[in-house]
C-alpha cells in the first residue's frame, strides 16, 4: 500500500522535462552565486505557492466528487452545436478572469472542459488552448484580473475604474479578435455525444465541502491568514476524500517555486545587473519592448517586479507586460497552469501555433492604441 501511494506521488516528479529544465538552470546559476544558496526560501513568493496548493486541492476535489460530469453532461444537452459551445467556455473563461484572477478561472473552466471529453467529440485540446488565451485576454482589463495589473494599480496611484479604463481599448481587441479566431477554429457541427461514459460517482457531501472550503480559503486569502486556510483544507480532505491529495499536480509547484528562484537568480548574475540599469535611458519604445521581451523569457510577473523599480507604472508598462502573456507559454503563469492540467503532452506545441500570432497582434496593436489615447 504504502509502495503504491509513494509510486503514484514521485511518478510524476520524474515524468516532469519542464521542471527537470528548471532545476537544471537553477543549479547551473548556483554555481556562480553560491553565496545565495542560503536566500532561496526568501525568493519564493509563498503566498503565491499556498494559493496555489489550495485552489488545486478544491479543484481537484471538486472534479472527484463527480460534479464537473454533471454539469458537462447539462452542458452538452443545452449546447450541442461545437462552434457555439466553443465560444462560450471561451467567453465565460475571459469574464470569470476579470474578476476571479486568471487563473482562478483556468480552476474553473479548464476541469469542465476535460470532462467535456469523455462525454462528446469536442477537440479539448483546442479548446483549452483558446481558454488559456482567453484568460489573458480577459485579465489584462482590471486591476485585480492577474498579479501584475494588481502591482500596478497599487503603484499608479490610478482608481479601480481609472485603470480598467486604461486597460479597456486593448482587452476589447484582443478579446473580439479572439472570439473572430473562436469561430473560424471550430465548426459549426453538432457535436457526436459519446455513451455509456465513466465518471466519478456524484458526491455531495464532498461537492458542499468543497464549496464551503472554498469560501473559508478565499477569506482567509483575503484576511491574511492564508496559510490557515490551507491547513483547513488539508484536514478537510484528509477526514473526506485522501485520494484527492494523491491526485494534484504536485510537480507543478515545484515548477513555481522553481521558477521564482531562477529568476532572482538570473537577475542576480553581474552582467545582467549592468544591462539592468540602462533600462531608465530606454525610449517608450524601448521600454515597451523590453517588457514584451522580458515577459517571453521570464514571465510577465517577474518582468513587472523587475521593470517597475525604473519605469513609472503607467499604460504603456502595463500593456507591454500584459500582451507579453501571449507568445510563450512562460509569458504567463496562467498558461503554464492551463497546458499542465490539460495532460497532454502535444498540446505545447499546439499552443505556439496559436499564441504567436496572438502576441505578434496585441504588441502592435497595443503600441498602435497607446498613440491614439
Amino acid at each position: 500500500m504504502l509502495t503504491t501511494v509513494l509510486a503514484t506521488l514521485f511518478k510524476p516528479f520524474l515524468r516532469d522535462r519542464f521542471l527537470h529544465v528548471l532545476l537544471l538552470l537553477g543549479g547551473v546559476l548556483t554555481v556562480f552565486q553560491p553565496q545565495k544558496i542560503s536566500q532561496f526560501p526568501q525568493f519564493v513568493d509563498w503566498s503565491t505557492i499556498v494559493t496555489l496548493i489550495g485552489l488545486l486541492m478544491l479543484t481537484k476535489g471538486v472534479e472527484v466528487s463527480g460534479y464537473f460530469d454533471f454539469v458537462g453532461r447539462k452542458m452538452i444537452n443545452a449546447i450541442s452545436n461545437e462552434r457555439y459551445l466553443a465560444l462560450f467556455l471561451v467567453g465565460a473563461a475571459a469574464v470569470l478572469s476579470t474578476f476571479m484572477t486568471n487563473d482562478v478561472a483556468l480552476f474553473i473552466v479548464i476541469p469542465l472542459t476535460i470532462t467535456l471529453k469523455k462525454l462528446s467529440t469536442l477537440p479539448v485540446t483546442r479548446l483549452i488552448i483558446f481558454e488559456a488565451l482567453a484568460v489573458n485576454a480577459g485579465s489584462l482589463l482590471t486591476p485585480i484580473g492577474n498579479p501584475q495589473n494588481i502591482l500596478l494599480w497599487n503603484k499608479s496611484g490610478l482608481s479601480f475604474i481609472g485603470f480598467i479604463t486604461q486597460m479597456t481599448p486593448l482587452a476589447l481587441v484582443s478579446l473580439l479578435a479572439l472570439l473572430i479566431v473562436t469561430w473560424f477554429s471550430f465548426p459549426a457541427a453538432t457535436l457526436k455525444k459519446l455513451e455509456n461514459n465513466q465518471g466519478y460517482p456524484y458526491q455531495k457531501k464532498l461537492l458542499v465541502n468543497c464549496l464551503v472550503m472554498y469560501v473559508v480559503f478565499i477569506g482567509c486569502i483575503d484576511f491574511g491568514v492564508a496559510s490557515y486556510g490551507l491547513l483547513a483544507v488539508l484536514v478537510c480532505f484528509m477526514l473526506l476524500a485522501r485520494q484527492v491529495l494523491l491526485r494534484i499536480d504536485w510537480p507543478l509547484i515545484l515548477v513555481f517555486i522553481a521558477m521564482f528562484i531562477d529568476v532572482r537568480l538570473m537577475v542576480g548574475l553581474g552582467a545582467v545587473q549592468g544591462v539592468v540599469e540602462q533600462i531608465v535611458h530606454l525610449s517608450p519604445a524601448g521600454v515597451y519592448a523590453l517588457g514584451i521581451g522580458l515577459s517571453q523569457v521570464i514571465s510577465n510577473v517577474p518582468a513587472t517586479i523587475l521593470l517597475i523599480n525604473y519605469v513609472p507604472p503607467n499604460g504603456l508598462l502595463a500593456y507591454a507586460v500584459n500582451a507579453g502573456g501571449f507568445g510563450l507559454a512562460i509569458g504567463s503563469l496562467a498558461n503554464l497552469i492551463a497546458l499542465r492540467m490539460a495532460n497532454d503532452r502535444h498540446i505545447w506545441l499546439k499552443f505556439h501555433y496559436y499564441s504567436f500570432p496572438f502576441l505578434v497582434f496585441s504588441g502592435v496593436v497595443g503600441w498602435g492604441l497607446l498613440h491614439l489615447t
